[in-house]
């Protein structure tokens, strides 16, 4: 819903203009009662309920006329609140703000329409609108199969990790039982632990912005905090693992240091690309 609302507040001129201009070139909207409305709802696939309300009564004449049926709950119901919130421009149109339809649960907005003594009621769904605009990118049928993918990639991952961490604390006390303790047997649990929440924390994202919070529009943000945080894990990861290497040759074989100093350049390299690119990344927002 939050997505739906920011999006149409960058485009509400133009989304205003398209539903003023197109409801213009449809004629009087009066033409379209022995109908109910039906060809109206053909045209535009966003609009989900029409209802009439008399300008002096400030009462609901009609039915509520959803596609292919109408409902009369809706008739004879005081909509002076409603009345009281329109702001009619020149061409005696008015557009509320989005909101969460009483009828339908869903969220919409609606444009009001005077028409001699009757005002015209027509409630569109914010989602399919944004879509049909192309404001949004949606394709229910695609996002099905998406979501089943990464549930079940998502939760494969944490599964993995748990498992990861699990086996590595498993070798660490089987170790302790057999052999005297020693700083690579403690750094090497401490590796897998790194690479297990770096492994648990993108399954989560994925799951969050794929499946349990699903968004639509391109959000550059999200894959930016994304992408830093599993660089920044990798590189503490390969830091750590750096560092016994270092240890090892420096005890075994101090002449192979050169292969040490080729890691630590790497990491070194990672890093200030990881910098350059939140730099950018910053600079650009």
């Amino acid at each position: 819903m939050k997505e739906f609302l920011e999006t149409y507040k960058q485009h509400s001129e133009d989304i205003e203009y398209f539903l003023q201009e197109s409801l213009k070139n449809t004629g009087l909207l009066s033409t379209h009662k022995e109908s109910t409305f039906q060809e109206l709802f053909n045209l535009f696939p966003s609009l989900e309920l029409v209802y009439i309300v008399d300008k002096d009564s400030k009462c609901q004449i009609s039915n509520d006329f959803y596609k292919g049926k109408e409902d009369e709950k809706g008739k004879d119901k005081d909509r002076s609140h409603l009345i009281s919130k329109l702001h009619f421009k020149e061409s005696n149109i008015a557009f509320s703000n989005p909101y969460i339809s009483s009828a339908t649960r869903s969220s919409c907005i609606t444009v009001s329409i005077k028409e001699g003594n009757e005002i015209f009621f027509l409630d569109f769904r914010l989602e399919i609108l944004l879509e049909k605009l192309n404001l949004l990118e949606i394709n229910k049928p695609f996002h099905s199969v998406t979501k089943a993918f990464y549930i079940l990639a998502g939760f494969s991952m944490m599964a993995l990790s748990m498992v990861t961490i699990i086996i590595s604390l498993y070798d660490f006390f089987l170790y302790l039982l057999k052999e005297h303790i020693s700083l690579e047997m403690i750094f090497k649990p401490i590796i897998a632990l790194t690479l297990g929440i770096a492994i648990f924390d993108l399954a989560k994202t994925i799951l969050e912005q794929e499946v349990f919070f699903k968004s639509y529009s391109k959000n550059s943000k999200v894959e930016i905090k994304l992408l830093t945080k599993f660089l920044i894990t990798i590189i503490i990861a390969l830091s750590i693992e750096a560092l016994i290497v270092v240890f090892k040759i420096a005890i075994n074989n101090y002449d192979a240091m050169i292969n040490a100093f080729y890691l630590i350049a790497g990491i070194a390299l990672i890093l200030i690309s990881l910098t350059i690119f939140i730099h950018f990344s910053q600079k650009k927002k």
